[in-house]
């Protein structure tokens, strides 16, 4: 029963710290860009702000203890393991605007509340943008694939692993953008997809990335088109929604073979280096 409880308690934790973690960075976030844009939006201070409390955060998660490095996976990968990880990402992202958008024609779901960024100026917007994709992915990625999902591992097989996470994250999806089977199934494929990423790279780099650029062009070709899209149920199913049926299950198909081909590399540069640690020993 103690070693049971032993193996539960941690775990049990390190989700709630995750979720925890990425809450308050968004809340932080949240609250610094509604003051900027309420006060001074043609000065984006609050992308200033936030960028040096990301730094400090990176600079805890990533700092010189092995310890810290093994927990949230802030490990350099080869060039190939990443370039392999950006392009099942790159695909990933393609294959889920596709579902997004077919989601949003089948049911009428809340979407996300954009700001109207056309009274603010340009680079405002653009320095933004760009924070919220990092803010995002940076504390989702570190505290999710990095910290929770490197315990589970440890714990559970690989495949639970990468789900439990994916459910424990549900309620902060759901809290922004509406408790509704649409946005919940969509944000679990994504979470899967950034698990799975994760556990091949043994990395949260990649993820950061593809996560980082696929939040802006979510944020600023697919989100921003949601109150134009007709329901088929008001209109019937038109050429472009089987197009984006069509985009959505063929680029998945792609992501996989591409995770596929990524685990058969990380396979081969795990086995290189075990090879290497036997002859030095």
């Amino acid at each position: 029963m103690n070693d049971l409880s032993g193996r539960i308690l941690p775990v049990v934790r390190s989700g709630f710290l995750a979720l925890l973690l990425t809450v308050a960075v968004g809340a932080v976030w949240t609250a610094l860009l509604v003051g900027n844009l309420a006060s001074t939006p043609a000065i984006p201070w609050s992308v200033v702000v936030m960028a040096s409390l990301l730094w400090l955060m990176w600079r805890y998660l990533g700092g010189t203890g092995d310890t810290r490095h093994r927990a949230f996976r802030v490990r350099q990968v080869s060039g190939l393991v990443f370039a392999w990880a950006a392009v099942a990402g790159a695909l990933s992202i393609v294959a889920l605007s596709g579902l997004w958008i077919v989601l949003f024609r089948l049911v009428t779901v809340p979407g996300n509340a954009l700001p109207d960024y056309s009274k603010y100026p340009l680079l405002t917007v653009a320095l933004v943008l760009a924070t919220a994709s990092l803010v995002t992915s940076l504390a989702e990625e570190a505290a999710f694939r990095g910290y929770f999902q490197s315990i589970l591992e440890r714990t559970v097989r690989v495949p639970v692993a990468i789900v439990i996470p994916a459910f424990v994250i549900a309620p902060g999806h759901g809290l922004t953008q509406g408790f509704v089977w649409p946005t919940l199934l969509f944000y679990l494929f994504v979470d899967v997809t950034f698990g799975v990423m994760a556990h091949l790279s043994d990395s949260i780099l990649p993820g950061i990335a593809v996560h980082a650029i696929g939040l802006l062009i979510f944020f600023t070709l697919v989100w921003p088109r949601d109150t134009t899209r007709r329901l088929i149920g008001e209109g019937g199913a038109d050429g472009w929604f089987w197009i984006h049926v069509a985009q959505a299950i063929i680029f998945a198909v792609l992501a996989v073979l591409a995770f596929r081909h990524l685990a058969k590399i990380t396979e081969s540069v795990r086995a290189v280096v075990m090879a290497d640690k036997e002859l030095v020993a």
